[in-house]
């Protein structure tokens, strides 16, 4: 039998036992009341469907099965949630059943086979390092401790844009957001900042966003496992290349945190990681390859994230001027035209909070949350959930649902005047940093970050679209990854406008 007879044999029998493999279940499940959904291909079910903007895709096919929808992506069942009712049934009332993360290939090559706190399954592993990211790295008094750091970055972005206000020059608010949060996440991280040339040739920046995308790319290889190692798409092959560019630059930055004798410098996030690392005595004894996996979770939860929600609210406020005139007059009454604002302020600037909850809504830094998955059989809502189903939370979908908010394409943050509605986890219908076990331990940190920032520039400058271009004409289209900024970077002209 010839080469290419034994391929098409081979490629039959694996047909052949995945089309009885479907059947059986099928006649297994048919038993139990599977949520709705749309009819699929065999093998490869309802992957056709989703194109380069799922949240979207996803939003569309929930308006015609429901709030909680049964997809079959490939050989795995998909539980779409996408209204605040369901996701309060998944993230609260059974929270413990869906609290695991289902095993990804990027997990496996760009999180440390799943090390890291975001990916990590349920378990008394992700349980230590979530106690010790929460106490010891993103604790109030660790983010209090880098406030100085935050003033002196935000500073040199001020000065810099200032220059560009004398020139009456563009700013790309978009690069600049990102390189400031880059910054801000290298000085608590490592201790210092790096430049883009200490990564790699393609920059610092390039690579954390390349994972990024990787990380949220539709693998065929986990959908339809045997498929894995023939990595059709390629995937696989670009996150062995970028995790040895990432792994050898850790390995860079723990040598010289080791070797490091100054013990007068401020503890960043590596001491504090390397204090347990081998010690018997700690409940978190952690290695090396723990240490490096929190890194980068460190770096990714802090770098795009805060960076993208900052340019958002910066482009509604350029599409709405009015808005932009009302956030300044908040500005001007509680901290006045002589001065910068201090993170002190931040607490007295209540329609700044409204027009950052009415960002978060239309724009969610992943409008699909990280997946979870199913560790037992469950029933929500009279309906069959299959133990090792992934779970999407489409919180993209939750933002834009007309029962839950008027006029919801609309941005209007006068829609939370005298609402006690807020981001952090307990009210289903607005949570970008998701609810229950998994939320994001980070939250305080992003949104002192976001705040300051937002608040910073739009104190200090009035902004203006370039060419004279009117503000209903700013292009707002989207790029979906892990997280989902502007497709084009945001440009502005400022002008200076405090009294020193």
């Amino acid at each position: 039998m010839t080469a290419m007879a034994w391929t098409w044999t081979i490629a039959a029998l694996v047909t052949l036992a995945f089309l009885l493999r479907e059947w059986a279940w099928k006649r297994s499940s048919n038993k139990k009341k599977l949520p709705p959904g749309p009819r699929g291909f065999p093998i490869f079910g309802n992957l056709h469907m989703l194109g380069e903007l799922p949240h979207r895709d996803l939003h569309r096919l929930a308006q015609k099965h429901g709030p909680i929808m049964y997809l079959r992506l490939g050989m795995v069942p998909g539980i779409v949630v996408s209204s605040p009712q369901a996701a309060e049934q998944f993230l609260k009332a059974h929270d413990l059943v869906f609290a695991s993360r289902p095993p990804l290939e990027a997990s496996k090559y760009i999180s440390y086979e799943q090390k890291n706190l975001s990916m990590s399954p349920y378990g008394s592993y992700w349980r230590n390092i979530r106690k010790m990211c929460t106490l010891e790295l993103l604790s109030n008094h660790k983010i209090n401790s880098f406030k100085s750091m935050r003033n002196e970055e935000l500073g040199l972005l001020i000065e810099f844009i200032r220059e560009a206000a004398r020139d009456c020059a563009a700013v790309d608010l978009s690069a600049k957001a990102s390189s400031l949060s880059t910054d801000m996440s290298c000085r608590m991280v490592f201790g210092k900042k790096y430049m883009d040339k200490d990564l790699d040739e393609r920059g610092f920046k390039a690579v954390i966003h390349e994972i990024m995308q990787l990380g949220a790319a539709p693998n065929l290889g986990d959908y339809i496992p045997c498929l894995a190692p023939l990595d059709l798409q390629g995937l696989t092959r670009r996150m062995k290349a970028v995790s040895k560019i990432i792994d050898d630059f850790f390995e860079k930055i723990i040598d010289e945190h080791v070797q490091s004798k100054d013990e007068n410098k401020s503890k960043d996030f590596v001491d504090v990681m390397l204090s347990f690392m081998g010690s018997e005595e700690s409940e978190y004894r952690i290695e090396r390859s723990n240490i490096k996996a929190i890194i980068l979770d460190m770096l990714g939860g802090s770098m795009d994230t805060s960076a993208t929600v900052i340019e958002w609210a910066l482009s509604e406020l350029l599409k709405h001027p009015p808005v932009m005139k009302k956030v300044q007059k908040e500005l001007k009454d509680v901290v006045g035209l002589e001065r910068i604002v201090e993170e002190s302020d931040l607490d007295s600037l209540e329609y700044l909070d409204m027009v950052l909850k009415e960002t978060f809504r239309l724009h969610p830094i992943g409008p699909l949350l990280l997946p979870h998955e199913a560790m037992v059989d469950c029933t929500v809502n009279g309906f069959h959930i299959p133990q090792k189903s992934k779970v999407i939370i489409n919180i993209w979908a939750i933002g834009r649902d007309p029962s839950v908010w008027s006029d919801a394409e609309k941005f209007f943050p006068e829609r939370f005047v005298g609402s006690d509605i807020d981001v952090r986890g307990r009210d289903f219908q607005l949570i970008p940093f998701g609810s229950g076990r998994r939320r994001c331990p980070g939250m305080q940190l992003g949104l002192t970050v976001v705040r300051l920032v937002v608040a910073q520039l739009v104190h200090c400058f009035d902004w203006e679209l370039p060419d004279n271009m009117l503000p209903n004409e700013l292009d707002m289209t989207e790029e979906f990854g892990l997280v989902t900024p502007r497709a084009k970077h945001l440009l502005a002209i400022p002008t200076y406008r405090l009294c020193k």
